[in-house]
């Protein structure tokens, strides 16, 4: 599949964004193609900012969500990317590891998280049973915060999917060799 709309250079970047360049939206692939339509990208990211940084859930179980979401979207960019992000904030390999397989073999939190992210892509939407499982460990806000992490991230999949969105070069070599990436 061929790149439809390759990520922006900094020559090429558009005016009306041109003071979020050199914020998160410049520096990551994704951005840089979603830039194309600067006002989606000035839309998205309070959003992505909530999303992403000041959440409910916590960092270790915003990237369980997200590497559950970039899984079962067949993401790779998305699953590749938050490999990286999950080590930083201290998720050893083998936990990563299970986040994309069957929720019985994760420990008892990340299924919780697991269920809540497979039951938003297959039924669009919270189960009773699932929903009292993850408002019991992630309280209310967390359980709005779930479902917009999914949100979020499957629309972040829908485009880098759609328009073949190219593996961030410093993402490529941390995953070199590593049984942790997804092609």
């Amino acid at each position: 599949m061929a790149i439809v709309y390759p990520p922006l250079s900094d020559e090429a970047w558009p005016e009306e964004i041109a003071d979020m360049r050199d914020d998160f939206v410049g520096r990551l692939n994704v951005y840089r193609v979603m830039a194309h339509h600067p006002a989606l990208v000035r839309a998205w990211a309070d959003f992505r900012n909530h999303v992403v940084l000041n959440n409910a859930l916590g960092q270790q179980r915003s990237e369980v969500v997200i590497l559950r979401t970039g899984y079962r979207m067949n993401a790779p960019y998305e699953w590749n990317h938050h490999v990286s992000r999950a080590r930083a904030c201290g998720i050893q390999d083998d936990r990563i590891e299970t986040i994309r397989g069957a929720t019985e073999t994760m420990n008892a939190e990340d299924a919780v998280l697991a269920r809540a992210v497979d039951a938003l892509i297959d039924e669009k939407r919270l189960p009773e049973e699932t929903h009292v499982e993850l408002s019991t460990l992630v309280g209310k806000q967390g359980v709005f915060d779930v479902i917009a992490t999914v949100g979020l991230y499957s629309i972040l999949a829908c485009i880098v999917r759609s328009f073949n969105t190219p593996l961030d070069a410093d993402i490529t070599r941390e995953l070199l060799g590593s049984t942790m990436a997804m092609h």
